[in-house]
C-alpha cells in the first residue's frame, strides 16, 4: 500500500489541498468552517495521513530538533537536565537529541553531515564555548548551560549559583567548629569547578588551612587520592570538601579504610544532590542543584533565541542540603 497525501485527504474530503494543509496545520480558524475542518480530520484519521516532515522541514527551513551537547552520559546531572529541556521542548513541538561529545569537555564533533542542516539549536551543558565550534561556527544558534558567561558566541546563557552553593558550604562547615580543609577537586577543566575552588578559596578566612588535590570523576580516583592526602604528614583535615558526590562517596570509602569515622573524625560534603547522596551510608551534605530547571530553561532560551527574543535570567539558586555526612569538628 503507498502511503497516503494530502491529495489523497483533499479527494476524500471534498475539498482543496490548500484547505488540508490549513487544517491539520491548525491555521483554519477564521479561513475554514468547523463543519469543513471536521471533515478534513475525519478524512485524515480514515485514511491513516500523516503529513510528510522532511518535505514540511525543507519548505519552511525548519527541523524543530535542537541537540544538547553533554560531556558524559555517564553522570544523573546531565540525564536530569536532558530530562528538562525535553518536558519543555515536547510542549512547543521540538524534539532534543542527546549527544554526548566523544572528547568530553574537549572539541565537540558535528555527529551530522552538517549540523546547520539537521538542527534549530544546540544547547550545550558545563562545557566551554569554543569547544562546540565544529556545531554553531556556521551561525546555529548556541545556548550554554553551567559554562563561562564571558565569551561571546553563545545566543544565551543558563547559569546556576555555584558561588553561592559553595558559601552556604563554608558557612555550615565553619559553624561547626572546623578550620582545616581538604578541597577535592575535579581533575575536570571546567568552568563550573574552577568557579567551585575560587569560592572555597576566598570564603574561608585567614586563620583557615585548605589544602586542594585533584582527582578524576570517579569513586576509585577519589579513593586513591584522598587515602595519599590523609596519610600525608601534618596535620590531618578535619572536612574534606567535594567537587562532586561521586567525589564525596569516594572520601568516605578512603576514610573508612584508614579507619576513620564520618563525620564524627572527618565531615564530608558534596556537590549536585545526585541519588548517589542518599545510597551511600551516612548519607551526604550535599549541594543541590536543580538539573531539570537548568534543561528547562535552556531550552526556553533558545526557543526565545529562535523567536528572536532578547533572552536573560538571573543565576538559578541552590541549596545545601544538610544530612549526615557533617558534624562538630573533632576536638584537637
Amino acid at each position: 500500500m503507498t502511503r497516503p497525501t494530502s491529495r489523497d485527504v483533499a479527494s476524500a474530503a471534498g475539498v482543496s489541498q490548500a484547505t488540508v494543509s490549513l487544517v491539520l496545520g491548525d491555521k483554519w480558524r477564521g479561513r475554514v468552517s468547523e463543519r469543513t475542518a471536521g471533515l478534513v480530520r475525519d478524512a485524515a484519521a480514515r485514511l491513516g495521513y500523516r503529513p510528510n516532515l522532511a518535505a514540511r522541514n525543507l519548505r519552511l527551513g525548519s527541523t524543530r530538533t535542537a541537540l544538547l551537547v553533554v560531556p558524559a552520559l555517564t553522570n544523573e546531572f546531565f540525564a536530569r537536565v536532558y530530562t528538562g529541556a525535553a518536558r519543555v521542548a515536547a510542549e512547543h513541538g521540538f524534539g532534543v537529541v542527546l549527544y554526548p561529545s566523544p572528547d568530553g569537555t574537549g572539541p565537540a564533533r558535528d555527529p551530522f553531515a552538517s549540523a546547520r542542516a539537521a538542527l534549530d539549536g544546540v544547547i550545550a551543558s558545563s562545557m566551554a564555548s569554543d569547544a562546540l565550534a565544529a556545531l554553531g561556527g556556521d551561525g546555529l544558534p548556541l545556548v550554554m548551560l553551567d559554562s563561562d558567561p564571558a565569551p561571546d558566541g553563545a545566543a544565551a546563557h543558563v547559569n546556576l549559583a555555584i558561588a553561592d552553593g559553595m558559601r552556604q558550604v563554608t558557612e555550615h562547615l565553619l559553624g561547626l567548629g572546623h578550620h582545616r580543609f581538604l578541597h577535592l577537586a575535579s581533575a575536570v577543566d571546567s568552568w563550573t569547578f574552577d568557579v567551585r575552588a575560587q569560592a572555597l578559596a576566598a570564603l574561608l578566612p585567614p586563620s583557615a588551612e585548605l589544602r586542594t588535590v585533584r582527582a578524576p570523576l570517579t569513586v576509585d580516583g577519589a579513593r586513591t587520592a584522598v587515602e595519599a592526602a590523609l596519610a600525608a604528614p601534618g596535620d590531618r583535615p578535619t572536612a574534606v570538601v567535594c567537587d562532586d558526590d561521586i567525589l564525596a562517596a569516594g572520601t568516605c570509602k578512603a576514610a573508612r579504610r584508614l579507619g576513620l569515622r564520618v563525620p564524627e573524625d572527618l565531615s564530608v560534603t558534596g556537590f549536585d544532590d545526585l541519588a548517589l547522596a542518599t545510597a551511600v551510608e551516612p548519607e551526604l551534605t550535599t549541594v543541590h542543584l536543580p538539573a531539570e530547571r537548568v534543561g528547562e530553561q535552556g531550552m526556553t532560551a533558545l526557543l526565545a533565541v529562535l523567536d528572536g527574543t532578547p533572552w536573560t535570567a538571573p543565576d538559578l539558586p541552590v541549596r545545601l542540603v544538610v544530612r549526615d555526612s557533617t558534624g562538630p569538628a573533632p576536638r584537637a
